[in-house]
């Protein structure tokens, strides 16, 4: 998750309904961290329910949840199905300097680019003044390890110097990506033929 970004989430592990459920009955927030094969990172980023879609009998559900503020992990807590922590919330520093216009107009253009390649169609172009445009520009690049890089850092100028120099080469691989599944013939099972030619 990102600060400020939306995402639908189904919820239907038993610990999730848990958590989620204490959530919407307090109106709190609670976080996303990504998780990996030594474990979860220390840095995330809190949401807030904003929509519950649908309820179901067994207790699953449907919700839509914003990004609200992020946070370093100090302790974890497993006492719990599900994990709890103890968190230290941060923003940005108070002397990062405004990202210039160029470097706006150049996130801008790559989301446009990236949108052109054949990235999702969901791309919507942010306002060159939102406060937060990395974060609105990175949303649509599903790179993890670029998201969470944005995450952590605590300057916007920084966020957007390493968007601008990430996307050339990400949107020249969305490219060739897109452009393979024009042109590969398929054999109805997910498999591209080689070398086969039709007999006469």
């Amino acid at each position: 998750m990102l600060p400020g970004t939306p995402m639908p989430l189904h919820i239907f592990e038993e610990r999730y309904k848990e958590m989620v459920g204490e959530a919407i009955a307090a109106n709190t927030e609670f976080g996303i961290v990504q998780a990996g094969e030594r474990g979860v990172l220390n840095i995330g980023c809190s949401v807030v329910v904003e929509k519950v879609l649908e309820r179901y009998d067994d207790g699953r559900m449907d919700i839509v949840v914003r990004g609200h503020r992020r946070f370093e992990i100090m302790m974890l807590d497993e006492e719990k199905d599900f994990l709890r922590a103890s968190v230290q919330f941060f923003d940005d520093n108070e002397d990062d300097p405004e990202p210039s216009a160029e470097m706006k107009a150049m996130a801008i253009a790559g989301l446009n680019a990236l949108r052109n390649a054949g990235g999702s169609e969901d791309i919507v172009v942010p306002d060159h003044r939102d406060k937060q445009l990395s974060f609105r520009v990175a949303w649509f690049i599903t790179d993890l390890s670029l998201r969470q890089a944005v995450l952590a850092m605590r300057s916007e100028t920084e966020r957007l110097r390493h968007i601008n120099a990430f996307l050339p080469e990400y949107i020249a691989r969305v490219r060739r990506t897109t452009h393979a599944h024009k042109v590969a013939p398929r054999n109805g099972h997910g498999m591209t033929k080689i070398g086969e030619k039709d007999s006469e």
